[in-house]
């Protein structure tokens, strides 16, 4: 059975328009992966995320050709590697990635992260500057960007990025980089929504905000993201539990709810201080 209720859209800076929900596929791979996300497209997800280091962009394909759903009516995102940032390299992995998926565009390609210490984020998003005037993607974005990295962008090629995805929840929030992105008219698109351990899902606060309001920890925390002004992607491969995921606009959180939440922010938010750099998937 296909859900037909539409998760709603926002309006981008290029006029493009993104799912303010989308799901996550990271580790979702062959024949079983296929099969979560068809479960998820006939959920509802309509905004599907990906890149060429998770290694699915073909599971990613095979199950929109599954779907039954027009390829039209959904939104498919993948990732340019930190390795693969020389111009040359990028334009040829675009293509790449429209290769395993058989796909004809991507709907966004982002930068997966700015790898600094490289030095090339700024030929890289020329290279996807040309990506879309080639037709390869509708529209570039970031991962993991710091606002000095997106400045050096805007001020060496004039197009800011329509997104930028980051790690972020409740011990996360990433405040300044939030409003950042939004004085630039930035979407802030939340990767690990729901924390990167269970612990999170165990907070007593969420979990008596969650029994007040007969939602679950999960849904407390993702309609926390809407109402900080983030896109979250989560990901389960449990139909269930994707249906739940998604159940997230029919409840506000109050003003008390969101200064408690506020208070889980943590100086060790990211995974202890995890360097984006060591991240395997990036």
């Amino acid at each position: 059975m296909m859900i037909d209720s539409r998760i709603p859209d926002l309006t981008l800076n290029d006029g493009h328009t993104m799912p303010v929900l989308g799901f996550g596929t990271y580790k979702l791979n062959g024949a079983d992966g296929v099969e979560a996300i068809v479960s998820a497209i006939r959920n509802g997800y309509h905004l599907l995320d990906s890149a060429f280091n998770y290694e699915n962009e073909g599971a990613l394909g095979m199950a929109v050709r599954k779907s039954g759903v027009p390829r039209d009516e959904l939104r498919i995102t993948s990732k340019l590697p930190g390795r693969h940032q020389h111009f040359d390299e990028a334009i040829a992995t675009v293509e790449e990635s429209l290769y395993r998926a058989q796909l004809d565009y991507y709907d966004f390609y982002l930068i997966h992260w700015p790898n600094p210490r490289q030095g090339l984020y700024v030929e890289a998003w020329e290279a996807l500057i040309e990506a879309r005037k080639r037709g390869y993607v509708k529209s570039i974005g970031v991962c993991n960007f710091l606002p000095e990295h997106i400045d050096r962008l805007i001020e060496k090629t004039g197009v800011t990025p329509v997104l930028n995805q980051v790690e972020l929840h409740p011990y996360f929030p990433q405040d300044e980089q939030r409003a950042y992105d939004k004085a630039h008219r930035i979407v802030t698109q939340s990767w690990s929504p729901l924390g990167r351990a269970n612990s999170i899902l165990q907070e007593p606060i969420l979990l008596d905000i969650a029994a007040r309001l007969r939602r679950s920890v999960g849904q407390v925390i993702l309609r926390w993201h809407l109402q900080i002004g983030a896109a979250p992607v989560p990901k389960s491969s449990s139909a269930t539990r994707q249906i739940e995921n998604r159940s997230i606009f029919d409840f506000e959180l109050t003003e008390d709810d969101m200064a408690r939440i506020a208070t889980l922010a943590r100086p060790d938010g990211r995974t202890k201080g995890q360097d984006p750099a060591t991240y395997e998937e990036f």
